[in-house]
């Protein structure tokens, strides 16, 4: 946000998997969608690679749970 890094999402590709691990949101900018944002475009990201999702990390996990239109994703 206006050139500082407001969060991250980790994960790691083995051939056709993405496992998510973990996903930060800096403290200041909590609240304000940063997390939704990041997960909705890794895993977009993920959709358009042909990917199969693995979410160890809980936010990617929660997301998924309230958007089922990823729920396909998940392998």
């Amino acid at each position: 946000m206006d050139g500082a890094v407001a969060g991250t999402c980790e994960y790691v590709v083995e051939g056709s998997t993405i496992t998510f691990t973990h996903t930060v949101v800096d403290p200041v900018f909590e609240g304000q969608g940063i997390g939704s944002a990041l997960a909705k475009r890794a895993l977009d990201d993920a959709r358009a690679g042909g990917l199969k999702v693995v979410a160890q990390c809980r936010f990617i996990a929660a997301y998924i749970q309230r958007h089922h239109d990823y729920a396909d994703l998940v392998g």
